[in-house]
């Protein structure tokens, strides 16, 4: 069984991200979730409406936010309360769900190491130069091979 993945972010980044999702991975239009966060509604609410979404979703579910200490985040935190079922990745990027839903038949804690180097590695500085000079940095033991380019 694949884990879920429940992006709660700003509106309307949570469900861009996962329309860019389905642009790349159409077949997995059933796993990954999105809550977008409007700038006016009460915590509880969006709580409300986060722990309906965890509900309904059977096995284990990633979740990712993108600010850490801003609504998405403290509502997935509240809900995220069973360490086993339920883990929690902040600042989200596309590089980091892309690598998530690649991987989301993985156990949840090798998904959540996935995810994270997908995440750090998808930002660099890009010079203006071709391609083969650009900075790399290490590979950890969770990346992909070295001749995979996601």
């Amino acid at each position: 069984m694949n884990t879920h993945i429940l992006i709660i972010a700003h509106a309307p980044l949570a469900h861009a991200l996962r329309e860019c999702a389905l642009h790349v991975f159409p077949e997995c239009a059933e796993e990954v979730l999105a809550l977008d966060v409007p700038p006016d509604e009460p915590p509880e609410e969006t709580q409300a409406a986060a722990q309906a979404l965890l509900e309904r979703q059977p096995g284990q579910v990633l979740m990712l936010t993108d600010v850490f200490g801003a609504t998405p985040c403290n509502v997935a935190q509240r809900i995220a309360t069973d360490g086993a079922r339920t883990r929690l990745l902040c600042g989200v990027n596309l590089p980091m769900l892309l690598r998530a839903v690649c991987y989301r038949g993985e156990e949840l804690e090798s998904l959540l190491s996935r995810a994270l180097v997908g995440g750090t590695q998808g930002v660099m500085q890009v010079a203006p130069t071709a391609p083969q000079n650009q900075i790399r940095m290490a590979r950890s033991s969770h990346d992909q091979e070295k001749n995979h380019h996601q």
